[in-house]
């Protein structure tokens, strides 16, 4: 069973970063010693607006930092997807959504969400657009993104609500609890952002 997410930091970048830009900033992420794995973050127009690294962690962990800016505030949904291919004219024929060549969440066992391998906390945006996060998991190793078919780092529209559905809230046909859409996204809404996962 996927073991849990540990949040390590969560803030907005300071001046130092919006002085380089986002592009530097990615740049210089990506660059430094120790960095075995990493993206570079785009939105469906092809603007930079994030950098991603992803190490290595000791006791069979990793560790993924994001930096972003240009992006609109509040929580987002940040999730590995199974697939590398960051096609922004592949899009989803039931919501119109970019990207849906990244395909669905990366997955190493048979969980629904949130026990998705590749689900991660939710990324939290300020009103300035920018932001920052890091967290470990136990959920992956870096040479597992790095399968024949790649992984891609998505960011979504909405809130992650972690399928986290009370039961007092009915569905359509009466059940109580999270709806098969929950159980797939956590009701992120469409993808906004994307970068393929490589090695660096």
């Amino acid at each position: 069973m996927p073991g849990k997410i540990h949040l390590a930091l969560v803030g907005t970048l300071g001046a130092g970063a919006a002085a380089l830009g986002i592009a530097g900033t990615a740049k210089a992420m990506l660059g430094q010693p120790g960095a075995p794995a990493g993206a570079v973050i785009k939105s469906a127009d092809g603007k930079t607006v994030g950098s991603l690294r992803v190490e290595d962690a000791p006791s069979g962990k990793s560790k993924i930092t994001v930096t972003v800016a240009g992006l609109p505030a509040g929580y987002h949904g940040f999730h590995v997807h199974a697939k590398g291919i960051c096609d922004p004219s592949s899009t989803d024929p039931a919501t119109g959504s970019p990207f849906f060549s990244a395909g669905g969440h990366f997955n190493l066992g048979s969980g629904s969400h949130p026990a998705h391998s590749g689900d991660l906390p939710p990324l939290l945006v300020g009103a300035d657009g920018t932001g920052s996060a890091s967290s470990v998991t136990d959920r992956f190793r870096v040479r597992q993104l790095l399968d024949p078919d790649g992984s891609a780092i998505m960011i979504h529209a909405r809130p992650d609500n972690q399928a986290n559905i009370p039961d007092r809230y009915r569905q359509a046909d009466g059940k109580t609890g999270p709806d098969a859409e929950t159980l797939k996204t956590g009701d992120s809404g469409g993808r906004t952002a994307c970068g393929v996962i490589t090695r660096r």
